[in-house]
């Protein structure tokens, strides 16, 4: 067995990874505790529903570093490095684009979002307040997904986890310092994401061409950079990630409407409770991040029995992983959802569907170690079309078990959502295979 494919070695590089993601997550934890502490529960609500839409919205561009991750590993295996270095400014270029895009059309997303949510006044007023400065967020968060996809995909896990935990510590930080000290409410927690954003493209930005000079020069070469074939590549790739990103975290942002037609309640209890289980997700991605870059290494390398072998481990660890953390749950949901609010309704709210937190993180366990194959592998087409059916599915099941079951039936239906990923890309697994036979 190959060591790069190893239990051990594929641990080693997720290590970093675990802890850098375990921040992310711990952002929402925060900034949901600072609300869920206020006086009402309006702050917590609009806080909620406005991290939904941006979380469609950014994530919705995921393509920039599961994308960069394929790609650059891939490269690396066969020593392209020069492809790296051009990849890593198409991609800013993409960035500056969208950016752009967002800062002007914001005026519309705004009342797009507006008019989906049923929002009493008070909290339409404080998701006004948090929109208006998350949106400037874009540059610095799209950026993040290209430094942190470009190391993974270098094995460099180690890097790619310090520029995300700079990222996220930096945001709690300032969220605790303009909410707590200057009393800045949802204001202060956007304003800490945009500051933070922004502060860690512009640091590891600056280090990424650093690291990259030890592979080769750092030139501009416009016509290369802007290459009509490449591009088209690299359109086709990132488009099929970005309707998958853009189906996922539209699931996500359904789950929080529907839970916003029973009651504002409900959709602050939930976000509680989905906040578990993203810390759960983030915790079990950084298996299937290192996973990507091995993947891709194996495909550049035409090496098969690596590439069975890293398949195999990684599913062992995450399922395992994935048990362990519902068992912690089992145990510790009381004192978590304790931790995150005060307010009687929401917490009683929280605590009766807690069950949830315990069953999901090993169910997900599958789906999110099977989602990194295929982006290690680039096989993006089937990374979109199981996404589309898995989201069908799980929209057909969740606006008739809301109907007859209310919030009981939209965690059912969460929890097939998260079934269906796994079952549907295994369905498609032989065709990596098929890369390098």
């Amino acid at each position: 067995m190959s060591d790069r494919a190893s239990i051990s070695n594929i641990a080693k590089l997720s290590i970093p990874i675990f802890f850098a993601n375990l921040v992310i997550p711990l952002v929402a934890i925060v900034d949901t505790g600072l609300m869920g502490n206020l006086d009402n529960a309006s702050y917590l609500t609009a806080t909620s529903i406005a991290t939904s839409v941006f979380s469609l919205i950014f994530w919705s561009f995921g393509f920039l570093r599961m994308g960069t991750v394929g790609l650059v590993a891939q490269a690396h295996g066969s020593n392209q490095y020069e492809e790296i270095v051009n990849l890593v400014f198409q991609n800013i270029a993409f960035v500056i684009i969208i950016s752009l895009l967002l800062v002007i059309f914001q005026k519309y997303i705004f009342t797009i979002a507006l008019n989906i949510f049923d929002l009493s006044n008070q909290t339409s007023k404080h998701f006004k307040e948090y929109f208006e400065i998350r949106i400037y967020s874009s540059f610095g968060e799209l950026i993040i997904f290209i430094i942190s996809g470009l190391f993974i995909g270098l094995q460099r896990t180690t890097l790619s986890s310090v520029v995300v935990g700079f990222f996220s510590i930096t945001n709690i930080v300032l969220s605790l310092i303009f909410v707590i000290y200057f009393n800045l409410d949802v204001q202060g927690v956007a304003l800490g994401t945009v500051i933070s954003s922004t502060l860690t493209a512009i640091i590891f930005l600056c280090y990424t061409f650093l690291e990259l000079q030890k592979f080769t020069s750092i030139k501009i070469n416009v016509e290369k950079i802007f290459n009509l074939k490449k591009i088209n590549t690299l359109f086709n790739i990132n488009f099929d990630i970005f309707v998958r990103s853009a189906f996922l975290t539209f699931s996500f942002l359904f789950f929080t409407y529907l839970g916003n037609t029973i009651s504002e309640d409900v959709v602050a209890a939930n976000t509680i409770l989905l906040n578990l289980i993203m810390l759960s997700a983030f915790i079990l991605d950084a298996y299937a991040f290192s996973t990507e870059g091995i993947v891709g290494y194996s495909i550049g390398s035409k090496d098969k029995k690596l590439l069975t072998n890293v398949i195999k481990n990684s599913f062992i660890l995450s399922a395992t992983t994935g048990l362990l953390i519902s068992i912690v749950y089992l145990f510790g949901k009381n004192h978590f959802i304790s931790i995150m609010t005060d307010l009687p309704d929401i917490k009683n709210l929280s605590l009766s569907n807690s069950y949830w937190v315990v069953l999901i993180p090993f169910l997900s366990s599958f789906c999110y170690q099977i989602d990194g194959i295929f982006i290690g592998a680039s096989q993006t087409k089937e990374l979109r079309n199981a996404m589309i059916i898995s989201v069908g599915i799980y929209i057909v099941c969740a606006l008739f078990l809301a109907e007859t079951l209310d919030n009981l039936g939209l965690w059912i239906s969460l929890s097939i959502f998260f079934g269906l990923r796994a079952l549907s890309l295994f369905f498609y697994l032989p065709r990596i295979y098929q890369r390098i036979t």
